[in-house]
């Protein structure tokens, strides 16, 4: 699973690419990072809730409520986004939740599965699958199964909810009572792909705030 620095590195591109240069500030860069670490605060309760790493941070409904909370603030007379993140801070805002959607949740999504509408609806969600272009069977995509993969006992497959799934951690690697010897990883990078993303987002991130500080 990606770690939380490759979540951040992936935050920083998309602030870097979303505000314009008056509003890229290392301020802005702070905003983003802060909530993009958010969901994976919820492997702190998982000896609290079952299942609740990918779940309790990691529903669409964390960032929708944060966003009624910025458009409720945004109303008062003296808002707070706008002490946190200066006049602009509504647009900061709003590029750190997307940052918060896309860099938090959306990678664990597409990497290894999270729960996207707990608690109202209790089941792991991944994006696995390819688009392929064949000159013998056209476009391909295997993201939407249109029809039911059969599994030979005529029952079905059996959905990932937090009763069945648990996502190893350092925090937490296992369910239930562990060892004292057990074993605790905490990823930095666990691929090329994700050594790439840090390496770059680095340098597109130093490289603006330097130009911004010129």
């Amino acid at each position: 699973m990606p770690s939380t620095i490759v979540h951040v590195a992936l935050a920083g591109l998309l602030v870097a690419a979303l505000l314009p240069d008056e509003l890229f500030d290392r301020r802005a860069v702070a905003v983003a990072a802060g909530l993009t670490v958010l969901p994976d605060l919820d492997v702190f309760f998982g000896s609290v809730i079952t299942g609740a790493h990918r779940s309790l941070g990691h529903t669409l409904l964390f960032p929708a409520a944060l966003a009624v909370v910025v458009a409720v603030d945004l109303r008062r007379p003296e808002p707070f986004v706008h002490r946190l993140a200066g006049p602009a801070g509504g647009a900061v805002a709003a590029a750190g939740l997307f940052a918060m959607t896309a860099a938090g949740i959306g990678l664990d999504y597409v990497v290894n599965g999270v729960n996207l509408f707990w608690p109202v609806h209790d089941q792991f969600f991944a994006a696995n699958g390819r688009v392929v272009v064949s000159n013998q069977r056209g476009v391909v995509q295997t993201f939407v199964e249109l029809s039911p993969e059969p599994t030979g006992d005529g029952g079905g497959s059996q959905p990932r909810t937090t009763d069945n799934t648990h996502y190893s951690t350092g925090v937490d690697p296992q369910r239930g009572d562990e060892p004292k010897n057990v074993e605790r990883v905490f990823p930095v990078v666990r691929s090329g792909w994700q050594l790439l993303l840090v390496a770059g987002s680095s340098v597109v991130v130093t490289a603006r705030l330097w130009r911004q500080s010129r």
